[in-house]
């Protein structure tokens, strides 16, 4: 279930990135709030990195089968 969430939050987020992307693209907004939207948008990107990195991390543990068929567990180490 809990994967489920993360892919309902990167969908949400990735949707409301492009809507804002959308808005900015019209010009109509004054600096200040173009600066707003803007510094929301780097939020939204980096969330979206950040699930889509999580989600390459398990698959590459769930490739590194074991023998037997079992997946090997090894805790994820986020790459710097």
């Amino acid at each position: 279930m809990a994967a489920k969430k993360k892919t309902i939050q990167f969908e949400k987020s990735l949707s409301e990135l492009e809507t804002l992307i959308e808005d900015m693209e019209t010009g109509d907004q004054s600096l200040e709030e173009s600066l707003k939207l803007f510094e929301k948008g780097v939020k939204l990107t980096r969330d979206c990195q950040l699930a889509l990195k999580e989600a390459e991390q398990k698959v590459e543990v769930l490739m590194q089968a074991r023998e037997d068929g079992a997946p090997s567990i090894e805790p994820l180490k986020p790459e710097e």
